[in-house]
């Protein structure tokens, strides 16, 4: 066989192995999943217990039917998914099932058409078994059976239409219910809007309220965010002191269980003896204050870590303090403006550093101030209303208030993002997209080195010093082409989205779930341009590079025979996702063994052992939804041009279904503030137009370069009649966003009656609102002064676990702050309490001499449901203390 031969049928050894090697890691990693699932059910089942009641689900299985766990699987209604973990991954669930129904009529009609169409009495040297079946193997006398393709191209995208459209009119209806359920309705995140890019004439309760309160119901409360300065870090420093405080008050209560132990028992127990054992200077915790704690003064953890919270805590009251009275003060200088009329911070690019310094002495507050900047939450007494004010043009200039945020959390918030100018946000934005288009380019050169990889048994006819290559033996060979570039393409894949991520940071974005819709259509564009195009043009070339330099003026029908084959690096790829990587969704064995790693090496204190037990996982839908819709834009350029992978890509999206139903059902837990309400949904119907646009584009550059034998156009009425299939495209995603676009975000008005209405009285029509003094008074009432006191946030919180015992305490992911609700949007750092402070009761009574110590000092400190054993293990019965059950 020559060389030339055997670099094309390569293809079929290729994906042969990928499917048996990816077949064989299916099946044991499915196999170890059903033996050892009934025995984890931390990893496997932790929605059967963590949850609220309300929002549990039973076993998946009975401990005698173990083995039917897949038939469970596929009869639990995917519905449930919306009310254990929200509408973002309810449609998710809903996308799969879609992408699964619409492959499977595509899967049929394809290989019962285009397989006998490509393969039967036709020939193009020297395809032979799997290149049998893609569109180049169509031979020059034999142009006609195009016409088959065109019309399966009609079908499947007209069915692709139908399917669009029915799933955009269930993602309106269904996002509007959710919205408005009560449940969600009620919440503070419900009715409330973040306006940036307030000027500074705004910037003042009355100014504000005066601008909003002829919405329906009026103004409930409005937080103006202020220029904290410094006050955030001491902030992260005195949380970082309270973990370090509980490291170090479990650390001496192990060492000396440990060595009361070794003693032999010899020592008495402390209430045996009526005393406390006590603890040598030497062996208490130390640490160094210098670089990662390896340089610099070494010392008393303990001693350390209660000077710290307790000199933070003091920093973080005065600057409350200091809040306070400027925001009580009538004669309060207002934020000075820019050129733009926009709030200026002066002593923003001030060290913190410098800034903590000044505020020991007492004169940061005093000299600097904490200025409004130019943003604010503004909460509604109707969720309606908060829907209205970020439809509304709220003002007359260019930029002012002009970006509006609806269905804001607390724990959604992005703070350093709140007071960026619009100008500079603007700029920032086209740098930060500047950026992202650089890496694409320069991300170009080690993609392309996979695709030349994944068509290695082509390079080595046209390199003479490759030649050896072609000497491989087939499965070596199959390894390196079939299994390594898809490998590799995951790995760089891995390493993007952090980058992407801080770039929508940078850009101004002032909301996690923002970062998140950025990063989706970022890392979209990436999977797209490297892990297909490039891929794609690389392996193409590298196929047909041969005929390339011997025969320049050959470029046209050479493209349109080889760039087909490079379809079996995708049906490789296709593979590797269907198979290996849906059993190893299932199996979990990653997150199986850190939970066990984490549990034994770093479950010493309380908190870390209830955050490793019960903290819940989750999905990060920036990178997890374009993994899928890439396969999506995979399997729709190549269903038509190599119509083998519509049967991998229907039963690829059928088991990505089925896992993540079970996921979201029995493991997952997406937390209610970062749930957008299913926006990322429609960016996955976008993604589905760029297949569409991809295959339609490939498919006209085949038509328009197919010839007959004797060198001329042989398909030229294909290629016209796919240009006119473009425009139809472009018209039904027109009108999809036409007649949908409006309803993604807002409530409309006819659900105003639906809608969530507060308590408090609504303005009748007519009625005048307060004004003048009365406003200001009313309107102050309702911002941040009112930060609710230290000692009041702290001294409730035991009380709330009275009577609750057990598992019942310890497996609530429902858990939240108490107070989260009162604290509302002010910036953790000028409201929150000190975190209390929490470590195990052990068997010596030296953790009571401790806790003693600790609230002599003034820390706030707690025992409560955390014990220690005679061995020094730490066990919970309880979450921790400043945490509160709630079952809505």
């Amino acid at each position: 066989m020559s060389s030339v031969s055997a670099a094309s049928t390569a293809s079929t050894p290729t994906f042969l192995t990928a499917l048996v090697f990816n077949a064989i890691v299916f099946g044991v990693e499915i196999a170890i999943f059903t033996l050892i699932r009934p025995y984890f059910k931390a990893i496997y089942e932790p929605r059967t217990y963590v949850p609220v009641p309300s929002k549990r689900i039973g076993p998946l299985t009975g401990a005698a039917s173990f083995l039917s766990w897949p038939l469970a699987v596929y009869k639990a209604d995917y519905k449930a998914v919306l009310n254990a973990n929200g509408a973002d991954a309810y449609f998710f669930v809903r996308f799969l099932r879609m992408m699964a129904r619409v492959f499977l009529p595509i899967w049929v009609l394809s290989w019962a058409i285009l397989l006998p169409i490509t393969s039967v009495n036709t020939h193009v040297e020297p395809n032979t078994k799997l290149d049998l079946f893609v569109i180049g193997n169509i031979a020059t006398d034999k142009s006609v059976r195009y016409w088959a393709h065109l019309v399966l191209v009609y079908v499947f995208t007209f069915w692709i239409f139908y399917n669009i459209r029915l799933e955009m009119t269930h993602f309106v209806t269904t996002r509007q219910q959710f919205l408005v359920n009560p449940v969600h309705a009620k919440s503070v995140q419900a009715n409330t809007v973040l306006v940036t890019g307030i000027p500074a004439r705004y910037l003042t309760p009355a100014a504000l309220y005066a601008l909003f309160k002829d919405l329906p119901g009026g103004v409930k409360r409005i937080w103006i965010n202020r220029n904290l300065r410094a006050l955030p870090d001491v902030y992260d420093r005195r949380l970082a002191a309270c973990s370090k405080l509980e490291g170090a008050e479990t650390s001496l209560l192990s060492g000396a269980a440990k060595r009361h132990l070794k003693a032999g028992g010899a020592a008495k127990d402390a209430e045996g003896r009526g005393g406390v054992p006590e603890v040598a200077r030497e062996d208490r915790p130390t640490h160094k204050l210098g670089f990662l704690g390896l340089f610099g003064e070494k010392v008393d953890s303990i001693d350390w870590a209660r000077g710290e919270i307790v000199a933070c805590n003091k920093l973080l009251a005065e600057g409350q303090r200091a809040m306070v009275r400027e925001m009580s003060d009538p004669n309060q200088t207002p934020a000075q403006e820019d050129e733009d009329g926009f709030a200026t911070h002066e002593g923003d690019d001030v060290d913190g550093e410098v800034q903590v310094e000044a505020a020991k002495t007492g004169k940061a507050a005093k000299n600097q101030g904490y200025p409004a900047i130019s943003s604010a939450f503004i909460t509604f007494n109707r969720q309606i209303a908060a829907h209205m004010a970020e439809n509304i043009l709220l003002h007359h200039e260019p930029y002012r208030m002009a970006e509006k945020y609806a269905e804001v959390s607390p724990l959604d918030v992005i703070w350093s993002n709140l007071g960026m100018n619009p100008y500079e946000k603007r700029v920032r934005m086209l740098i930060s997209y500047a950026l992202t288009a650089a890496l694409i380019i320069f991300w170009a050169f080690p993609v392309a080195l996979v695709g030349i990889i994944s068509n290695v048994h082509a390079l080595c006819t046209t390199a003479p010093w490759l030649a050896w290559i072609c000497k491989i033996p087939t499965i070596p060979l199959g390894i390196i082409s079939g299994i390594l570039p898809p490998v590799l393409l995951a790995v760089l894949m891995m390493l993007l989205p952090i980058v992407l991520r801080q770039f929508a940071i940078f850009e101004g974005i002032p909301k996690r779930t923002g970062v998140e819709l950025s990063l989706m259509t970022r890392f979209f564009l990436f999977q797209v341009v490297h892990s297909f195009l490039i891929v794609t043009i690389s392996a193409g070339i590298v196929s047909a590079l041969s005929g390339l330099l011997k025969d320049p003026s050959s470029i046209p029908s050479l493209l349109s025979q080889k760039l087909p084959q490079a379809s079996t690096f995708f049906l490789t790829y296709t593979i590797l996702q269907g198979l290996s990587g849906t059993a190893g969704g299932f199996l979990q064995i990653v997150p199986l063994v850190i939970y066990y790693v984490r549990l034994f090496l770093l479950g010493s204190t309380p908190r870390s052992v209830y955050g490793i037990k019960y903290g819940a996982r989750s999905v990060a839908w920036g990178t997890t939804f374009p993994g899928i819709t890439l396969l999506v834009v995979i399997a729709l350029v190549y269903s038509v041009i190599a119509p083998i992978i519509n049967g991998l890509a229907c039963f690829t999206f059928f088991m990505f279904y089925m896992l993540y139903k079970y996921l979201f059902l029995w493991q997952f837990e997406q937390s209610p503030a970062s749930d957008t309400g299913g926006l990322f949904f429609p960016k996955a119907i976008t993604h589905v137009f760029v297949g569409l646009y991809i295959q339609q584009v490939c498919m006209i550059g085949l038509f328009f370069l197919a010839q007959n034998e004797n060198k001329k156009p042989s398909a030229t009425p294909q290629g016209a009649l796919m240009v006119v299939l473009i425009v139809f495209t472009i018209l039904f995603q027109m009108l999809i966003n036409n007649s949908y676009g409006p309803l993604k975000h807002a409530l409309p008005l006819s659900l105003a009656d639906k809608t969530f209405s507060a308590a408090a009285p609504v303005e009748r029509a007519g009625t005048a609102g307060p004004n003048g003094a009365e406003a200001e008074a009313e309107a102050h009432e309702m911002t941040e002064s009112k930060l609710p006191r230290t000692s009041d946030a702290t001294g409730h919180e035991h009380e709330e676990h009275e009577g609750l015992t057990d598992q019942a305490k310890v497996g609530n992911r429902a858990a939240r702050i108490k107070s989260e609700e009162e604290y509302g949007f002010a910036h953790p750092a000028a409201s929150r309490p000190q975190r209390i402070v929490w470590f195990p009761r052990d068997r010596l009574g030296l953790a009571e001499e401790e806790e003693r110590g600790c609230r002599a000092a003034g820390v706030d400190v707690s025992l409560k449901d955390a014990e220690m054993n005679e061995k020094g293990k730490v066990d919970i019965t309880g979450p921790p203390p400043d945490l509160v059950l709630v079952d809505e």
